[in-house]
């Protein structure tokens, strides 16, 4: 007979996320309630540790650079690129 597996504080940790996010019923409540509590503590945390951050998730990037001018850059390029993206023609088309 095999054990149950034992949960780990991040599988808690992302369970209680999706949990959250999945109540917020708009993007304007998932950035209200969840993303921006979570970007302020992660701010918060880094920061004081001096961590520079550039995370590679499969779909999704987050970065920290602890300098305000770098994060309204970064996110300038993000939005440039993503509306690139956006008026490129489907493939096919």
């Amino acid at each position: 007979m095999s054990r149950p597996k034992k949960r780990k504080p991040a599988d808690d940790l992302q369970q209680l996320l999706l949990e959250r996010m999945e109540a917020c019923q708009t993007a304007e409540a998932l950035n209200d309630q969840v993303i921006l509590p979570f970007v302020r503590a992660l701010e918060d945390v880094c920061g004081a540790r001096g961590y520079v951050l550039n995370i590679y998730g499969e779909q999704a990037n987050l970065t920290f650079t602890g300098d305000e001018d770098a994060a309204e850059e970064i996110y300038a390029l993000i939005e440039s690129y993503l509306d690139s993206r956006a008026e490129e023609p489907a493939d096919g088309e």
